[in-house]
């Protein structure tokens, strides 16, 4: 490495006080800081004209300081621009965030309670205050296009703030069980991630502010805690790098993979907790020399990492070995790190009141990517985005007749407007990139199939090794830039390079850590986090390897099988269930990685209940977001752990896969355990715990029955083993080994007389006053225990168990009594007791809904129904269908019919389903969807329908309410949206009258 590594130390001071955060306007020429006043918080902005050039900083004519502000009451914790660069965000101790703008020049003024000589050259107004904390305010974040603005705090939640109309909230994200230090968004748009004191990060969707990923195994070492935890995503999106973390109990920073939340890497070297953790906002290909021929090279990241230890480490993800090391930069911790917009530069401050700033150069770092090559790898992994344009030229002659129809076109317009307010630098900013911004991962299946076709061998040793598989690059093939500077899961420190001194010409040489091995004498072993699955990698060591090979490596590593127990549980033919978890666990050499191995860690669907067990497992094992945690017998389990499975209006099972399946139609069944528990409901709080073969009596082995609702006890006994139980906040079911059903009050009455089934139970569920039973004959029961009635009598499930190797792995109940059943082969039928016959709800093979494009239909209003069942059973596949149209060389009127009949299907499924809330849903996006599409013959229909007939006459069969909800209400919900295209004028004014005829009635 070169020596032109220049850096300016202690620019600036809070008269010692200190800055907490820093960061450099998007044009440049002006950076805030933040920290604590005299008596209050300090959000500052300087000038960055004198720290780039000597000759300004001498120049007494050009100001440093261009502002100060002084109005929060507490110390300010973060500073952050908006991507525009309008807006100034800062959050403090005070529990507040303010946005500031730049107001008209006025003159210059002095700082309040300030000598003369201090005066502010611009002029900064706060224009809002955000009060929803009840804490301090820990770190503030813009979404790209500025579409949002979030904040984290100590009281262990996170808000998001609608930029385009401060100061409404959007959502409170509560999931952490600690203070909230750290916040993130993913450049595309997609995620959130947040960083706490709880040993956890977690990723939140954008889409329905759900959460996707719950990260716990890098941190759950962690001791101590740091001030902040500032976690950053690369500028490709594929990477997110943790602050605080911890491998073989040294301090890391922990990388994230979004392919499956992976954690199989780390920066290494730190001697402290890292605090702060900064992405360079450029992609970098290598520098080509003078006169070479360009060489096709692979784009990597540039990465800066802070540390309570004073030093500041900024690594490449094409080298193996940190870029450059910093040692005692500052007398204090690091707390926050800026890059300037080229890339080339960086500020750094410290708890010490002091900051320094980095030059590098292009032979240090590489060519920057423009934005168009940017732009064009985001589309390649992310999907592109297809705006249905609409003929607004042709319509805006048109004359308004109608008076509420121009409210609706004045609206519409003023929304319009405020969304191209802060959020966009200009016009060409507006609804297409808005669009780019919610695109799903359309190549994701690709880069699943390529790894796939891996080359693994065995040694003699038996272990496999993995060939290096060379990854074509063209652009499609830029599916994600592998860090190389990360390390294995292994006890391996990354040698530091160490700066002795503090000038230009700072000599730098390369000191391993002792106590480590270092280079080639290692081979790079990795270990997943599983303690249950043990596969081992062997890669060759990196000084044997061609820098591309090297990368290659690390690519097929990502390819590998679902760590162990994820694998094991998971309802893949093939499998087989865990029998002894203290022993390393091989799978065979012919086990068929199925799409659904890669896409479980995508749908997160397996939602795995406690009543369910594998084998003779001595613990039991629930799914923790992705994480694998064992769940003590005695007392109650911790209520976060049972947020996965509760949080949905109805419980849902996975069904373990039989070894050898003996019939094509017998479902496996749960083994019978000495004892076990589970919570059935969080509102009331109610948990279960079941002990078998308690007592002899006369020869039968009484199991005893023991509920706790909101403290208070009761038990009872049973004749035979119980093997399963499920509950609601209204009742309780247990399946005994003899076959018998028994149904219980939360308050311990026995209900019905105990049922005798046909087969063994498979999946038992409760929901509201209903119970459902699926038997291992694979026939399905639904009972209504209020009525005392069957809906669903021993209906066979031989109809929708098409081909051989179909299992059902998934089962639920909904509110309303309907059953639900996923099958192996994708597809989910729910039985309808009206039609007396299977309906299919979802398959994830349908193309339909991998080529509807709706996303002009969603509404800013709704948020997205994400835990009705029909979200549940259609999983996150819903949400590639409705953030990436794949084909988007599709013609216009194909994806338009494609779209239609998606919506229809919706519609229709969600009237099987009996789920109002996710029919009025579907029925809005529908009616948007026909608007911007023109189709009036199918709206004047829906119109129709809703309406009904005007007068009242024998005759007519139409019923005035849909799943309860009220059909002329819904009109009422649609006329807006019809309002808004000026085609359809007189439809709306014609509808609009009857309604009015009919309230006047």
């Amino acid at each position: 490495i070169g020596s032109s590594l220049t850096f300016a130390s202690c620019l600036l001071c809070f008269t010692g006080k200190p800055i907490f955060s820093v960061d450099i306007h998007p044009d440049g020429t002006k950076f805030a800081t933040g920290g604590q006043g005299e008596d209050s918080g300090k959000v500052m902005i300087w000038n960055m004209a004198p720290v780039l050039r000597e000759e300004d900083e001498k120049n007494e004519n050009i100001p440093k300081m261009l502002c100060q502000m002084d109005n929060h009451l507490a110390c300010v914790n973060c500073v952050r621009w908006s991507n525009n660069g309008l807006y100034l965000a800062s959050g403090g101790d005070d529990k507040l965030v303010m946005v500031w703008r730049r107001a008209a020049f006025i003159g210059p003024s002095t700082v309040f309670g300030s000598s003369s000589k201090l005066a502010n050259v611009e002029q900064w107004r706060c224009v809002t205050i955000l009060r929803n904390h009840t804490g301090d305010v820990m770190d503030v974040a813009w979404s790209p296009h500025d579409m949002w603005l979030a904040s984290c705090s100590v009281d262990n939640t996170i808000v998001i703030w609608n930029a385009r109309k401060f100061p409404e909230m959007v959502t409170s994200l509560r999931g952490h069980t600690g203070l909230v230090k750290g916040l993130t968004w993913d450049p595309v748009g997609k995620y959130i991630a947040s960083q706490a004191d709880d040993h956890s990060l977690k990723v939140w969707r954008t889409v329905d502010w759900q959460m996707e990923a719950n990260i716990t195994k890098p941190f759950s070492e962690c001791g101590g805690t740091t001030h902040v935890l500032r976690l950053s995503w690369s500028p490709d999106g594929q990477y997110l790098v943790s602050a605080h973390a911890m491998n073989n109990s040294g301090p890391t920073a922990q990388i994230v993979e979004r392919d499956g939340w992976k954690t199989n890497m780390d920066f290494v070297g730190h001697r402290k907790a890292v605090t702060v953790v900064k992405f360079n906002p450029k992609i970098f290909k290598k520098k080509q020399k003078n006169g070479s021929s360009p060489k096709p090279s692979c784009p990597y990241c540039c990465c800066a990492v802070g540390s309570k230890d004073r030093s500041l480490s900024v690594w490449l993800t094409s080298l193996k070995r940190p870029l450059v090391v910093i040692h005692d930069l500052f007398d204090k911790s690091i707390m926050d790190i800026s890059w300037t917009l080229t890339g080339l530069g960086m500020l750094v401050c410290s708890m010490d009141g002091t900051v320094a700033y980095l030059d590098f150069s292009l032979d240090e770092l590489g060519d920057p990517l423009s934005e168009e090559e940017k732009n064009s790898i985001h589309q390649n992994i992310y999907g592109k985005s297809l705006a249905i344009t609409s003929t607004e030229a042709q319509l805006s002659t048109t004359i308004i007749e109608n008076p509420e129809m121009l409210k609706y076109q004045q609206e519409r317009q003023n929304s319009a407007q405020a969304n191209s307010g802060p959020g966009s630098a200009g016009p060409e900013s507006s609804a297409p990139k808005l669009n780019s911004v919610m695109n799903g991962e359309s190549l994701e299946d690709i880069r699943k199939n390529l790894l796939k076709k891996q080359v693994e061998t065995r040694t003699a040793d038996g272990r496999r090794r993995i060939t290096p598989l060379c990854i074509d690059r063209s652009p499609s093939c830029l599916q994600g830039f592998l860090p190389g500077a990360v390390q294995q899961r292994s006890n391996l420190a990354f040698g530091l390079l160490h700066v002795q001194s503090a000038h230009a010409s700072a000599q730098l040489r390369l000191q391993p850590r002792t106590g480590f091995l270092s280079g080639a004498e290692a081979q790079l072993t990795s270990f997943p986090r599983s303690s249950c699955f043990v596969v081992s990698l062997l890669l060759t060591s990196a000084s044997k390897i061609e820098p591309m090979k090297a990368l290659d490596s690390r690519f097929t590593e990502r390819s590998k099988a679902t760590p162990g127990v994820i694998a094991a549980i998971s309802s893949t033919a093939g499998l087989t269930p865990l029998d002894r978890p203290k022993d390393p666990i091989i799978p065979p050499k012919d086990t068929k990685t199925k799409e659904d191995t890669s896409s479980d860690s995508e749908d997160k669907m397996a939602v795995i209940n406690k009543n369910l067990t594998f084998g003779k497992r001595k613990p039991d094992l629930l799914m923790d977001g992705g994480e694998v945690v064992e769940k003590k017998k005695k007392g109650r389990p911790r209520k976060d752990k049972m947020a996965t499975t509760i949080t949905q209006p109805f419980t849902q099972v996975e069904v373990a896969a039989p070894p050898a399946p003996v019939a094509v139609l017998k479902l496996p069944t749960p083994s019978t355990q000495k004892a076990f528990s589970l919570q059935v409901s969080m509102e009331p709080s109610v948990f279960l715990e079941v002990e078998n073969e308690v007592s002899l009596v006369a020869g039968s082995k009484l199991s005893q029955l023991r509920c706790s609702r909101d403290g208070r006890d009761w038990d009872t006994l049973l004749p035979s083993s119980v093997v399963t139980a499920a509950g609601s906040s209204d009742i309780l079911a247990v399946a005994c080994e003899d076959r018998m059903l028994s149904v219980f009050s939360s308050c311990g009455r026995r209900l019905l007389p105990a049922i005798q089934l046909g087969t063994p139970v498979s999946a038992l569920h409760c929901s509201a006053h209903f119970v459902m039973a699926l038997t291992a004959g694979a026939t399905l029961s639904v009972w209504d225990v209020h009525k005392q009635k069957a809906l669903v009598k021993n209906e066979s499930l031989l109809t929708i168990l098409t081909g051989a190797d179909t299992t059902v792995s998934q089962s639920l109940l909904t509110q309303q009594g309907v059953p639900v059943i996923g099958l192996s082969n994708g597809k989910s039928y729910c039985f309808s007791s009206s039609l007396e016959t299977w309906t299919l709800i979802a398959d994830k093979g349908d193309s339909l809904v991998q080529c509807a494009d709706f996303r002009s239909c969603l509404s800013t209003h709704d948020a997205p129904v994400s835990s009705g069942p029909l979200a549940v059973m259609q999983g996150r596949n819903l949400n590639a269908g409705r953030l990436a149209s794949r084909l988007s060389s599709t013609p216009h009127h194909l994806q338009q019919s494609m779209t239609l009949a998606f919506l229809e299907n919706q519609l229709a499924s969600a009237l099987t389903l009996q789920s109002a809330t996710e029919y009025r849903y579907w029925l809005l996006i529908y009616a948007r969807f026909l608007v911007n599409e023109g189709s009036e013959y199918r709206l004047r229909e829906l119109c129709k329908e809703l309406l009904g007939p005007v007068h009242k006459s024998a005759a007519t069969a139409w019923e005035p309410t849909a799943l309860g909800l009220r059909k002329r209400e819904l009109l009422r919900e649609v006329l807006p949206v019809i309002g808004e295209n000026l085609r359809f004028q007189r439809l709306f004014t014609e509808y609009q009258d009857q309604l009015e005829l009919l309230r006047n009635k």
